[in-house]
């Protein structure tokens, strides 16, 4: 006998037992074995599978019904109000487009057993309510507004030399946050340098400059080994190196 999948439905509902709200029992089964489904079998990081969580949570809470009786209607019905009244971005209805697409992936896989468990007890089963017109497709690397800009090399410059001037006005002054002044104009320049974003900038250690021997004019510097990169879908942080 094979050993039973994280999430299956026999891991969170006795099998031939009647619950005085089925409905309500059953979606928080659900709910619960997709966590353990996520957290459990594909090792992703507990605060993304909660955030994917709460997306199914508010879909169902809006179509007024339980994943086995959602339909593709439902979805549309929902992504138009997040589309044209709450204008909500681009990037983030893709991301709860993932969210109800993943879960439904999960509810109707038959190693999970719920397809069946529906069936069993409502007579009905879920189905896959996200297909290729009702989602959006990811055709661009950035979907930022239009109007936000990079900075110029001569604010770039201000800002750079605007963190390096409260250094000197604090030991000047003789007052406390000299040092940490520091700090942050230090991380200013490395994260612009290195390319890097501010939670991978928070995870570093001065152990984490190697040689590059195609650069030995950098010495000590000649790469950035970047260890706690974003990860992908969740799962754990990813390595990458910069060169100097």
């Amino acid at each position: 006998m094979g050993r039973v999948p994280h999430g299956a439905s026999s891991l969170y509902l006795a099998g031939g037992v009647s619950f005085l709200n089925a409905h309500e029992a059953v979606f928080e089964a659900m709910i619960e074995g997709w966590r353990m489904q996520q957290i459990g079998g594909r090792h992703l990081k507990e605060d993304s599978v909660s955030r994917a969580l709460g997306v199914v949570r508010r879909f169902e809470s809006y179509a007024g019904k339980k994943p086995w009786e959602w339909s593709a209607g439902d979805f549309d019905e929902w992504m138009a109000l997040l589309v044209s009244q709450r204008k909500v971005e681009a990037s983030t209805i893709r991301s709860y487009q993932g969210a109800v697409r993943a879960f439904c992936d999960y509810i109707c896989s038959p190693h999970y057993g719920w397809v069946d468990e529906c069936m069993e007890r409502f007579g009905t089963h879920p189905v896959q309510v996200c297909h290729e017109w009702n989602t959006l497709a990811h055709l661009q690397d950035y979907e930022g507004k239009p109007g936000r800009r990079p900075l110029t090399r001569s604010e770039l410059q201000r800002l750079l030399d605007h963190a390096d001037a409260e250094v000197t006005r604090l030991l000047d002054e003789r007052r406390k946050g000299a040092l940490p002044a520091f700090r942050d104009a230090t991380l200013f320049k490395v994260v612009y340098a290195w390319g890097m974003r501010a939670s991978e900038a928070v995870g570093l250690d001065v152990t984490d400059f190697y040689r590059n021997s195609k650069a030995p004019q950098f010495g000590e510097f000649g790469v950035m080994q970047i260890r706690h990169g974003k990860s992908s879908r969740g799962g754990p942080p990813k390595r990458r190196a910069v060169v100097s």
